[in-house]
């Protein structure tokens, strides 16, 4: 049996459990960082991440002629969020602190590590309703140059100085199985040693046990992760609003985010709420080359792909790409179907998709600049997607309307797609398209995106017909449902301290990161305004790392 004690203990060595170990080294704490899965992972999902941040008034955004302000960001998250429970006291509280964090110290904080962000602000989560609904007025997307890993980089290199200083230990390979609870309060953790590993990064391990271990201190931190690895239990706690859970789902995230300890603090008197509310994409594709189990990557699409469902119908306001995910995704849970499709050309792949993650954007990742403007200025999409293009599963190519449908069919092998009904929608919404007005929304939205010059420049292609042979060859995509995020988590107040059931702090027990549902239990509410699961994995982090080293961990 191995036993150990610290001043604090950290379940979990991704970005919220190391933001929360730095600020507690940084007071001179001595802290034990312990992790499931090997050290390979150091960083947790969010190295895999494509590295946004919502700021709000930025720099950047000013640069580029973008008005924001703490009020606009405040009305968009409130209209997006729907906070409408009695629970939702402590994630509207944290709402309102993480709103003027992005609206303050966050950038100036995280610059001053060496932090740095692309120039051209992305516009995610449009909404497409009214300007008091969900979504963005504003594009507040700021990509961290060096994507999820330049995110991590910082409080990596301040977590391996503390190491040296002897004021963190990783213990890697050591699952908690339980906290330690003593007069009410959490003293420590227990588990199980698992033999060691040498799988690359997000690989599944082995659950062989070699050993035993407790570990006890002033504060455990739990920052575990969500249950986005789960699909048993994204099921189990799918809501009843969003349709039937999908039978087939493709999952964002490594195995290894399996929800355990979230499950382990509630069996220990934490409080769990909001467990029905979960982020999840509409635009997941299957990895040609996977790297976990059932390994799914999300397109980041531009606003022109045409959107269909299974049968063929296009999906209707304000269900287009990149605009609402969550009416999205109900939509299309509603058509009896757990797949939709894009169809565009080779003009529109080339200038709008991208793939989320670090691995798939070696350019910002790599911060290579020649890279970035040949995604820009370039006659093919970049080399990530045409690799999916031409390997993927989920993609149709063909120089034909009714060649691209035949293939569709052929994919999903059904006869579900009528070609007539198809080539109509296109023919209609091409006919729309060569005036700089429209009755088509969809279509508004394009001429919307491109009078915003981030848009213009790299996101958005010129106004033309999908039919058009100059812009070929015709490109379908079929879309899955992708877990992502977990939105709801343990309650907690503004001190990360998670509450009991009667609303009481559990002594010596923190929360933070998706296990917390970024912040009080889930300060997003039902939907999230993007760049805001890392930011809340920062700003949990730090909230409880100072909280415990004030209190004298």
């Amino acid at each position: 049996m191995e036993k150990l004690s610290a001043d604090a203990i950290v379940v979990g060595a991704g970005l919220s459990g190391l933001v929360a170990a730095t600020e507690l080294a940084d007071a001179g704490s001595k802290v034990i960082v312990v992790d499931q899965e090997p050290e390979q992972n150091f960083g947790g999902q969010a190295f895999w991440s494509l590295g946004g941040l919502f700021l709000v008034d930025s720099p950047e955004q000013r640069r580029l002629g973008i008005k924001d302000s703490h009020d606009l960001a405040w009305q968009d998250w409130q209209g997006t969020a729907g906070f409408d429970r009695s629970e939702d006291y402590w994630p509207r509280r944290w709402a309102e602190a993480y709103v003027d964090f992005a609206a303050g110290e966050k950038r100036s904080w995280l610059r001053a590590m060496g932090h740095r962000i692309f120039p051209i602000v992305g516009w995610a989560e449009r909404g497409g309703a009214s300007a008091t609904s969900h979504g963005n007025s504003v594009p507040r997307f700021h990509i961290t140059w060096g994507t999820g890993p330049g995110v991590v980089e910082p409080f990596e290199r301040r977590a391996r100085a503390a190491e040296e200083k002897g004021l963190i230990r990783f213990l890697w390979r050591h699952r908690v199985d339980r906290l330690t609870v003593a007069n009410g309060a959490v003293t420590g953790v227990s588990g199980a040693v698992l033999e060691d590993s040498d799988a690359s990064r997000g690989m599944e391990t082995s659950r062989v046990e070699v050993g035993d271990f407790e570990l006890s201190g002033n504060a455990v931190i739990v920052a575990s992760g969500g249950i986005g690895g789960n699909l048993d239990l994204v099921r189990q706690n799918w809501p009843e609003r969003l349709g039937k859970p999908p039978q087939t789902m493709v999952s964002g995230v490594p195995k290894h985010v399996d929800g355990r300890m979230i499950g382990i603090s509630e069996e220990a008197g934490g409080r769990l709420i909001n467990r029905d509310r979960m982020w999840h994409y509409t635009e997941g594709l299957k990895n040609w080359a996977p790297i976990w189990p059932n390994h799914g990557i999300r397109i980041l699409p531009g606003p022109s792909s045409m959107w269909f469902d299974a049968k063929g119908n296009r999906l209707p306001q304000p269900n287009y790409p990149g605009y609402d995910t969550l009416t999205s995704l109900q939509h299309i849970m509603s058509t009896g179907y757990d797949y939709s499709w894009f169809v565009l050309n080779q003009s529109i792949i080339r200038k709008e998709f991208a793939l989320s993650g670090s691995e798939q954007n070696p350019d910002f990742t790599g911060k290579s600049w020649k890279l970035v403007i040949r995604r820009a200025l370039g006659k093919t999409a970049p080399a990530p997607v045409e690799a999916f293009k031409q390997h993927g599963e989920d993609f149709v190519v063909a120089n034909s309307l009714p060649e691209l449908v035949a293939g569709m069919n052929r994919l999903v092998k059904s006869e579900l797609l009528q070609l007539e009904k198809i080539d109509r929608e296109i023919r209609a919404r091409d006919g729309q398209i060569e005036n700089r007005f429209s009755k088509d929304a969809q279509i508004m939205g394009i001429h919307n995106s491109r009078s915003y010059l981030g848009d213009k420049i790299g996101r958005t292609a010129k106004p033309h017909p999908i039919l058009d042979p100059a812009h070929g060859p015709l490109i379908a995509v079929r879309l899955s449902i992708l877990t992502r995020k977990t939105l709801g988590g343990l309650e907690t107040d503004l001190e990360s301290r998670v509450l009991d059931g009667r609303g009481d702090i559990i002594p010596g027990l923190y929360a933070v990161g998706e296990a917390a549902g970024f912040g009080g239990g889930g300060m997003h509410g039902y939907r999230a305004l993007e760049g805001t699961f890392l930011g809340g994995c920062l700003f949990s982090g730090r909230a409880a790392g100072q909280a415990v080293a004030r209190q004298g961990a």
